[in-house]
């Protein structure tokens, strides 16, 4: 018996050099990337040289949290930033798998079907979500969002740190 899956294992790979190679070419820290099928299974995974050691679980976080709610992570901040005990319940409700920033896109096929998901963390949110989305749409799909922040070649992990502290 064989069972249907809605994203193959080739291609979710293609999606995994394509972003590891964007990341590279745009001099970004080192990636974890994942993709994820719709029922949320891990279907492929790497890590680069360097990457930090909890950066799988943010970027299936990124993933797992976007096929939970049905939209990209990014869209879960914009929604969500104003209601942190809901962000809280639903990072309760999904055993800590939900990390609701940038970098966790939605896979989608012509038609608008979610075929799975992708994640990735390792730089800035922004610049995540950039080599995801590409990615996918190297691939052959469309993507949930369908286009990267503009501002993503800008945005800097010194700045964040600056702004929180």
């Amino acid at each position: 018996m064989r069972l249907q899956t809605s994203i193959p294992l080739a291609k979710a790979n293609a999606i995994i050099e394509d972003a590891l190679a964007r990341g590279r070419k745009a001099s970004l820290l080192p990636l974890t990337v994942v993709v994820l099928d719709a029922g949320g299974k891990l279907v492929a995974m790497q890590c680069e040289d360097g990457s930090g050691l909890v950066r799988f679980e943010i970027a299936f976080g990124k993933a797992y949290g976007a096929l939970g709610m049905g939209i990209s992570s990014r869209l879960i901040r914009d929604r969500l930033s104003e209601r942190p005990a809901f962000q809280g319940a639903i990072a309760a409700a999904s055993g800590g798998q939900f990390i609701p920033v940038p970098g966790g896109v939605l896979i989608e096929n012509a038609d608008g079907i979610t075929l799975g998901a992708v994640g990735v963390s390792g730089d800035t949110s922004d610049k995540d979500e950039y080599c995801a989305i590409e990615a996918i749409k190297s691939a052959g799909f469309a993507s949930e969002p369908a286009d990267p922040n503009p501002e993503w070649r800008t945005s800097s992990l010194s700045d964040h740190y600056k702004a929180s502290t």
